[in-house]
């Protein structure tokens, strides 16, 4: 596993430099980059890499979570708090319903069988849209008016919604949802109980730091270990039924922590930073490992087809979803673009209806297809949402003049650095 974990490194570093060379965002080299070491290329990684390849991602990701929360200032949250609760829901509708009319159409689908297809194809992906909205809030684009931070919150609402909803449509068709009434009403009980719990630790570390006051290296450690229990505990009580959302309490340790002091938010923000440059290689590598080509392929025309027009579906249910609000049309289509890439919600759900179909003896042709499908929508979202947000972040955003919260970062760095030669 080691020499697999050098490799990933090695090329996904050589990856990242020439594809910034070309303007293009590393992280898309960084798919590629897994995608031509994993199973559908040259198969080049470790088995055993591969079978822990799903915590080493939740790791990655909850890193980088835990950096999206250090960014949710309370006055951002007021400025896109409806704006953020429609963008949750409403795209997701949009896509959904879309699959459901064009599935049967396009790919011979039951009508629930399409349902269950816009499930798993309706989660915008955090692993491309939050180091990316992290990224614009550090330089400062958009921030005026909250917008990487709308984009923050409402992504991971918006998965929430659409994992219970596909755990919903998928016990309906394998006859296994007697308490669908209670999943539906989990959706709220979820972010609530997520959000709560994740104030409450936050507050709990807060006060522990501010008491002990440990280095800055050992309190992002402390963060990040907390903060994969909480996803750990996300997993069990998942499979006992009881909602509970782990990434929006994640997010909410760093929002606390942000209101509480934010010099010391800032300061943890750049430990992670540098953790992250490591992070970002492996859930990038890890999640490209996970594409099956030969499935895309066999989704074919129709499944791109399916895949383009549930986007265009999704796109005006984010449109929609902005208006109202102070957003300008530039900064509505940036909105629009930062919400099409697929990759972690489908890489990891998109095999378990054809997984539940075959378990319980049933006829598995609609779960190839669907998985199928999902990985198309991977391939065909993954990348080019990656530079297109890159690109409409740079044309679309204005910079703001934030003299007073440069500062601040300024003054955390510097501590930082400080910190680093005391401990070298």
């Amino acid at each position: 596993m080691a020499l697999s974990l050098a490799e990933i490194i090695i090329l996904c570093l050589l990856a990242d430099w020439l594809f910034k060379r070309f303007r293009v965002p590393g992280l898309v080299g960084m798919l590629f980059a897994g995608i031509l070491l994993g199973p559908a290329a040259l198969d080049l990684l470790k088995g055993e890499l591969l079978v822990v390849g799903a915590d080493l991602r939740s790791i990655a990701l909850v890193v980088i979570l835990l950096r999206a929360g250090f960014e949710l200032s309370r006055e951002a949250l007021n400025k896109v708090g409806l704006q953020a609760l429609l963008l949750a829901f409403v795209p997701a509708l949009f896509e959904i319903a879309a699959v459901s009319v064009l599935g049967p159409v396009l790919l011979g689908l039951s009508t629930l069988e399409s349902v269950l297809l816009g499930c798993v194809l309706g989660a915008v992906s955090p692993a491309v849209v939050v180091p990316m909205m992290v990224r614009f809030n550090e330089e400062r684009r958009g921030t005026a008016k909250g917008i990487p931070t709308l984009v923050l919150a409402a992504a991971s609402i918006d998965d929430v919604v659409v994992i219970v909803a596909f755990s919903v449509a998928l016990g309906i068709y394998t006859g296994s949802g007697a308490r669908l009434a209670w999943k539906l009403a989990g959706i709220p009980l979820a972010i609530v109980a997520g959000a709560v719990t994740g104030l409450v630790l936050g507050s709990a570390l807060f006060r522990l730091f501010d008491r002990f006051n440990p280095r800055a290296t050992k309190r992002a450690l402390a963060v990040i270990g907390v903060s994969i229990l909480l996803v750990q505990l996300g997993e069990r009580l998942e499979a006992l039924d009881i909602p509970f959302a782990p990434l929006i309490a994640v997010m909410a340790i760093g929002f606390v922590i942000l209101e509480k002091r934010e010099s010391m938010a800032h300061e943890l923000s750049a430990k992670l930073g540098k953790i992250w440059v490591f992070a970002e290689i492996i859930l990038f590598a890890l999640v490209g490992a996970q594409v099956r080509l030969e499935a895309a392929a066999q989704a074919g025309f129709a499944g791109a087809a399916l895949v383009l027009l549930a986007l265009v579906a999704r796109s005006a249910g984010t449109w929609l979803s902005t208006l109202g609000s102070p957003l300008t049309a530039r900064e509505r289509l940036f909105v629009v673009i930062s919400y099409l890439p697929k990759a972690t919600v489908q890489a990891a759900i998109g095999s378990v209806p054809l997984a539940a179909m075959a378990a319980r003896g049933m006829p598995t042709a609609a779960g190839e297809t669907i998985l199928a499908v999902a990985v198309m929508s991977i391939v065909l979202t993954a990348p080019t949402g990656a530079w297109a947000i890159a690109w409409a972040g740079g044309a679309l955003l204005t910079r703001d003049d934030a003299e007073s919260a440069s500062a601040a970062r300024a003054a955390a760095l510097e501590s930082d650095a400080l910190e680093d030669d005391e401990e070298r």
